[in-house]
């Protein structure tokens, strides 16, 4: 009888195991997709919505304001996708989610909308 114990840990051995990929998660990285894509087209309507119906100089200022930030909606959404999709075919364990991105949207969006309003109550016609 020997003095071991049966169940023993073996140092520094690891199992390689493929990470297992569903197919619903290539689905729902281009659901993502879509959404960014959907919010940068209505933003980009009330960017186009502005700049016909807001005749004054302020107004084009928004509508380039919130253009740009469509623009950059639409290329972060890309960038991301990519990304993901990159992430799911290599079947790599990175994490999928990012925290940075939404919070500097809502960022920019929060200074178009302030600075769209110091505008319309700094220089009233």
């Amino acid at each position: 009888m020997s003095t071991q114990p049966l169940l023993q840990r073996t140092a520094k051995k690891r199992i390689a195991l493929p990470v297992r990929v569903e197919p619903k998660v290539f689905f729902a990285n281009e659901r993502t997709f879509l959404s960014w894509l959907h919010f940068a087209v209505v933003l980009g309507g009330l960017a186009v919505g502005l700049l016909n119906f807001g005749s004054d100089k302020i107004g084009r200022i928004s509508a380039a304001m919130y253009t740009a930030i469509a623009v950059g909606v639409m290329i972060y959404a890309l960038t991301i996708y990519q990304r993901r999709a990159r992430a799911i075919r290599t079947r790599s364990g990175a994490p999928y989610d990012d925290r940075l991105g939404p919070t500097i949207l809502c960022v920019c969006l929060l200074a178009a909308i302030t600075t769209n309003f110091i505008l319309r109550a700094v220089y009233v016609d």
